[in-house]
This record gives structure tokens, C-alpha cells and sequence, in this order.
């Protein structure tokens, strides 16, 4: 994963109006934390930055006052109704640093016939280092049979990745096709006589009455 730079400004202003005086200025809080270090706050540029924070775990370059800071995404607030970034936690990292991290896992290829796959575990914790960590991790499901599922410990794991989670969680779910999943409804015999001998019945009853009324 490619470092990726940003300017970043001290911020001396606080509470919500502060913030918001700064979203209207294209800029995102920030708060800088770890290693012991006193937390620092900062106003990163709105566009690069959203831009930079696209990808999970995303590694940024902060020039705060001159000196650069190398730093992990650990949260991202965003507004519920935009979805635009409004505040990021940033943990300092350093270089050959190892980190956990939960990286998402991409699924690829297809099933056999009438086998229906289903994503059992989006991410998987993984120790890394800092400067090299995965965007995703890929399984494939490639030919897969009903019952050969996708474990853990079938992740081909990068050199350097140390898979954190069981071997045996379940990633993948391989299962075969009900008769819902093929959208059929079948009616049973029993069913369709039962429906021939209602209507029959109720033919009878009609035509006792249609009797009645001509005799009358």
C-alpha cells in the first residue's frame, strides 16, 4: 500500500462550532495519537484527504509544521446522511513497526453448477508491517463444490501477513440450491386433489340449489 501525502495544520480551536467552521473551509479534523506521545490535532485538506481514506488501513504522510508523521487510519466519522468524512483517529506508526490490522476479503471465481456461495467473514485480523499492508486478502471459490467450503487457513497470505484469527473460521459457505433459491413453488399431489375435490364439492352444492330453485 502506497504512502500517501497531506498537509496538515495545528488546530488550536475546539468544540462543534469550531469544527464546522472548518468543514465550511474545506478542511477535516484529525487527532494524531500513540507511541506515549502527547495526542496532536490537526485540519487535513477535505478533498485529498477523502480521496486518501478510500481504502482500508490507509497509510498517510502528515506534514505537520515541517516534520513528517506516519500515521494509520483507525476511524473514520462520517455524516449518516452525506457520508462526507468528518473526523479520523490516526495511530503514529513507524517503519518495520508491526500492526494489527482487519483487511477485507475479496472473493473470486465461480462456483460449480447449483452451488450457491455465501460470505461467512468480510475481514480477518492479520499482523503486518506498517508500511506494507494488504488492501484485501483474495479466496477463490473457483470450481467449489456443495460442502467444500473456504476456510481461514485456505487464505494465501503475502509473505510477511500473519493470519490472527482461527484456521478453521469460515470464510466462504458453500451450499446447494433449494427450491426457493430456484424460485419454484411445487404444488404436491395431495395439494391438487384436495383443490379437484373442493371445487367438486362445491359444484355439487351449487347444482343441489340450482335444482331446488327449478322444482320450486
Amino acid at each position: 500500500m502506497s504512502e500517501q501525502k497531506l498537509a496538515a495544520h495545528v488546530r488550536t480551536e475546539f468544540g462543534k462550532g469550531a469544527a464546522r467552521q472548518a468543514r465550511r473551509a474545506n478542511m477535516i479534523p484529525a487527532v494524531v495519537y500513540g507511541h506515549g506521545a502527547d495526542p496532536i490535532h490537526v485540519l487535513l485538506p477535505a478533498k485529498a484527504t477523502t480521496l486518501a481514506v478510500r481504502t482500508a488501513n490507509a497509510l498517510l504522510t502528515l506534514d505537520i509544521d515541517g516534520e513528517d508523521h506516519l500515521a494509520l487510519v483507525k476511524d473514520i466519522q462520517r455524516n449518516p446522511l452525506k457520508q462526507i468524512v468528518e473526523h479520523l483517529d490516526l495511530l503514529t506508526v513507524r517503519r518495520g513497526e508491526k500492526v494489527q490490522v482487519d483487511v477485507a476479503i475479496h472473493v473470486e471465481g465461480e462456483p460449480a453448477a447449483d452451488v450457491v456461495s455465501n460470505l461467512e467473514a468480510n475481514t480477518v485480523l492479520v499482523e503486518a508491517n506498517a508500511t506494507d499492508l494488504p488492501e484485501t486478502l483474495t479466496v477463490s471459490i473457483e470450481g467449489r463444490t456443495v460442502g467444500q467450503h473456504v476456510h481461514a487457513s485456505d487464505i494465501v497470505l503475502p509473505s510477511g501477513i500473519v493470519l490472527l484469527v482461527d484456521a478453521d473460521t469460515l470464510i466462504v459457505n458453500l451450499s446447494g440450491e433449494t427450491e426457493q433459491d430456484l424460485g419454484e413453488t411445487p404444488e404436491s399431489d395431495a395439494d391438487t386433489e384436495g383443490t379437484s375435490e373442493g371445487a367438486t364439492a362445491a359444484d355439487a352444492d351449487a347444482d343441489a340449489v340450482i335444482t331446488d330453485a327449478d322444482e320450486q
